[in-house]
């Protein structure tokens, strides 16, 4: 469950932090008190869109953090699969936002949005004053069956993506790839000829850098055998400036001089030593001057070669590796086309396979849906009731879509009658406003039986309802707190009389500083706020009396539903 909530620097809220109940917990306040900002702050942290600008004015940046208590085994995986530490069974998600970056952790592990909200949706489920309108997109209402049918379901909506996926792909395969004869023979014949050229070239994968080192070699021959031809007469023995000459008049020298001066025979040690050096060098330069030849055949020889491979670069690869698995991948494509028909016969072979396969998987998952879908029916007709839809019909038809998706062959959409006599007609045919909040509310109780996300939230969903029917979807969220943490944002004071824990939203001005912020309730002060939402320019001992009485029988309702 959500235990507590950390908001730092986001809009008017300078620091707040809110613990949390595991039952109902509900939230009032004054029209632009800052409601939307505790539910941004929620949004924020786990991935959602939040605009720079809500970072509070002077401030660098806007946090948001979510402590939870979580036991389930789903996300405790999900969590050891990211790598993330969990101890204590304590996760935290938090978001830090700047003007430049923004960095989203769990337990302090740096992960992506994309994370946060495939953990977020294990631990929370969150149904904005707006989400109702979703009801009105069909498509919706297949992923609620699907919900509710989870367990009968098991693995088959996964085996059956799998399935399709397969059967999209021997489709676009066969689809693709077939042609008719004179198609074929131009195709064999144009990959022939490639196949050709590039075994006619005999490539060996690393002739080109050699080719290259001895063409950059010979290109410049000339300039080799010249200046090779210097230095070796440099140091040679041939002129009478050249090294070795000096270096032999040197040691004549020592050895006249040596007769005078004994200890100038290391010195002169050093000096045969060199000279020994430089007429081995001068040795080994001269053999290696007679290995040069340039000639020129060879040269055009290997400036053709390196053309050719250069060409075949260009054609089929950067390198000669890439261009002998362009060769090996050719030579496959024509074998196939070689022997087209039986390939075909294959590919048209596993297609219808696994077109066969789909199908059953489809009819398999289409007849849990029919069957579990009247189920569904049954609990939303009660569930809807419970909502002050006194005479109310739900169907959920499902009819072929017609073709094949991931989510098998069926069309699903609820239809709904909400007064006597009137035929079963599409939700936006019939529902208002108020009356799609309520669906919604009555399709969340319902999953709330069956569904293991431990919190729920709710934000303003009681938009357009009032009296007989307030109470009633006060009634229902007492019901779902049963079993489920709530969180609930609202206006009407039935829903606030229910609360198990109040907490109060407020603006306070400080000097030119205005800032939200955010207290539990006394019991006293739940039934003033209650009084507050009851409406009256003055709240009075009558409306005080009103909402003391709404509490009273809003805590017996709860105690009826505990027993239940």
């Amino acid at each position: 469950m959500l235990l507590s909530v950390h908001v730092k620097n986001l809009a008017l809220i300078d620091e707040v932090e809110m613990n949390f109940e595991n039952h109902l917990n509900i939230l009032t306040g004054e029209t632009g008190a800052g409601k939307s900002v505790l539910m941004g702050a929620v949004n924020m942290a786990l991935g959602g869109r939040v605009s720079r600008d809500m970072i509070r004015k002077g401030a660098d940046y806007a946090l948001a953090e979510l402590f939870f208590s979580v036991s389930d085994g789903r996300t405790l995986e999900t969590l050891r699969a990211m790598e993330i530490p969990v101890e204590d069974d304590l996760v935290v998600i938090s978001r830090r936002m700047t003007s430049g970056r923004s960095v989203s952790r769990i337990n302090g592990e740096i992960v992506s949005a994309a994370d946060v909200r495939r953990v977020g949706q294990l631990l929370l489920d969150i149904h904005g004053q707006h989400d109702h309108q979703s009801l009105l997109d069909k498509s919706r209402h297949l992923t609620i069956l699907d919900r509710f049918i989870r367990e009968p379901l098991g693995d088959k909506k996964a085996k059956l993506a799998k399935a399709y996926q397969e059967y999209i792909h021997w489709k676009d395969v066969y689809e693709n790839e077939a042609m008719d004869n004179e198609q074929r023979l131009r195709r064999i014949a144009f990959m022939e000829f490639e196949v050709d050229e590039i075994e006619n070239a005999r490539l060996m994968v690393g002739e080109d850098e050699q080719l290259e080192t001895d063409y950059r070699k010979m290109a410049h021959g000339r300039q080799i055998i010249e200046g090779l031809s210097q230095v070796h007469q440099w140091t040679g023995y041939d002129d009478a400036s050249s090294a070795g000459e000096q270096l032999g008049r040197g040691l004549k020298n020592f050895y006249n001089l040596e007769d005078f001066d004994p200890e100038l025979g290391a010195l002169r040690e050093q000096l045969e030593n060199i000279e020994s050096l430089l007429n081995d060098f001068n040795r080994d330069l001269s053999g290696y001057m007679d290995t040069l030849s340039f000639d020129e055949q060879d040269f055009r020889d290997t400036e053709e070669r390196l053309d050719l491979i250069n060409r075949l670069k260009a054609k089929y690869g950067a390198s000669i590796e890439d261009i002998l698995k362009y060769q090996a991948k050719k030579q496959a494509e024509l074998e196939r086309l070689k022997g087209y028909d039986d390939w075909l016969l294959e590919v048209k072979t596993k297609l219808l396979a696994s077109e066969k396969a789909l199908k059953t998987l489809s009819g398999e998952v289409s007849d849990i849906r029919k069957k579990y879908g009247a189920v569904l029916e049954k609990q939303m007709e009660e569930s809807l009731k419970d909502l002050n839809f006194l005479q109310v019909r739900f169907q959920i038809k499902i009819s072929p879509l017609g073709k094949y998706t991931k989510n098998g062959s069926d069309d699903v959409e609820f239809l709904i009658s909400t007064n006597p006599g009137e035929d079963v007609k599409p939700l936006g045919q019939v529902a208002s406003g108020g009356e799609l909040s309520r669906i919604m509310l009555g399709i969340k109780s319902v999953l709330a039986e069956i569904d293991d996300i431990p919190t729920l939230i709710f934000d303003e969903i009681d938009t357009g309802i009032s009296g007989r029917t307030a109470q009633k979807v006060a009634e229902k969220m007492a019901y779902i707190g049963r079993n489920h943490q709530v969180l609930c944002i609202t206006h009407l004071p039935q829903i606030a009389a229910m609360a198990d824990s109040h907490y109060l939203i407020e603006k306070t001005a400080e000097g030119e500083r205005t800032q939200t912020q955010i207290r539990e309730l006394s019991e006293a002060e739940q039934i003033h706020e209650v009084g507050r939402l009851m409406g009256g320019v003055e709240i009075t001992q009558t409306i005080l009396d009103s909402a003391d009485e709404m509490k009273k029988m809003a805590e017996q309702f709860r105690k009826t539903c505990l027993k239940n």
